[in-house]
């Protein structure tokens, strides 16, 4: 890295580090099955410490330089060495730690409908929360096992049904409204998230598609531009998923997400929550 790219860098890390305090925007009911936006608001006790630019620095040193192929390469060994793995019943703790409301440290921020749900109303009922694998478990069957079906940079708190209405559709926009979750539409192949979590869909999806490349005995998990993949390891649609990493840039509460599932959780990151910017530097 040239040393005017690595001064800016660390200038624009320092700023974000020097926050004691991770600020996050969640989507909190008005009234019932009516999410509105808050304000931002600090003194979560949930927040994690940021990420500093010298530890940013130090973690992302051998992808320094890298573009393309081989800058997802270097990705890969990163976020994979020494990550650790969870059962997909310790999934349950885990996202009541990654996705707690910072107002109300009993509850957690459902992905799609924005609601602060009671953390303990977890389980299979139609108003309860449950586990959506972002990147559908079907495309590439690897169901629950331990990896990609248990990984929690891409698992998120929905409500159930919700959760059965996105299925296993790949991303894309149109279609109607989803019900009980206004902002989010879906058709017969495809389900669009409410704005202010598509770049999180997006940023999950590819670091997916980074994290898992065919080793491990886990499928190599591609994202493409298409809809309809069936049970492929495919998921779409990329054109769609990078343009949605533009115009939603990672929020405070996906920041400190990141740095829970890195501190307590997994001991991994999600490199595009990091640097955005690599989106296009990879899937050009």
């Amino acid at each position: 890295m040239d040393s005017t790219r690595s001064v800016a860098r660390r200038r624009t890390l320092t700023a974000l580090a020097g926050t004691a305090v991770i600020a996050v925007a969640v989507q909190i009911p008005a009234t019932a099955g009516t999410p509105t936006v808050s304000e931002s608001r600090s003194g979560s006790s949930s927040a994690a410490q940021p990420f500093s630019a010298a530890a940013d620095d130090e973690y992302y040193k051998d992808a320094e330089g890298k573009t393309g192929e081989e800058l997802k390469t270097a990705l890969n060994k990163i976020i994979s060495t020494d990550a650790t793995a969870i059962s997909y019943d310790e999934v349950w703790d885990a996202l009541k730690e990654t996705d707690k409301d910072p107002d109300n440290a009993g509850n957690v921020i459902l992905l799609y409908s924005g609601v602060s749900s009671p953390a303990d109303n977890n389980g299979g009922g139609e108003d309860q929360w449950n586990r959506e694998h972002t990147w559908a478990k079907s495309h590439g069957d690897f169901g629950t096992a331990t990896g990609p079906g248990t990984d929690v940079h891409h698992l998120r708190p929905t409500n159930v049904k919700v959760n059965s209405t996105r299925g296993s559709k790949d991303f894309d926009e149109g279609g109607e409204e989803v019900e009980g979750a206004p902002g989010n539409f879906t058709d017969g192949d495809s389900f669009e998230p409410r704005d202010e979590v598509k770049g999180d869909v997006a940023r999950m999806i590819l670091y997916m598609d980074v994290r898992y490349e065919g080793t491990d005995d886990f499928p190599d998990l591609e994202a493409n531009d298409e809809v309809e993949n069936g049970s492929q390891p495919l998921h779409g649609k990329l054109s769609v998923l990078k343009k949605w990493n533009e115009a939603d840039p990672p929020s405070d509460f996906e920041k400190n997400r990141n740095e829970v599932i890195f501190e307590k959780v997994q001991h991994n990151r999600n490199p595009f929550i990091d640097h955005p910017e690599w989106v296009n530097e990879i899937y050009k």
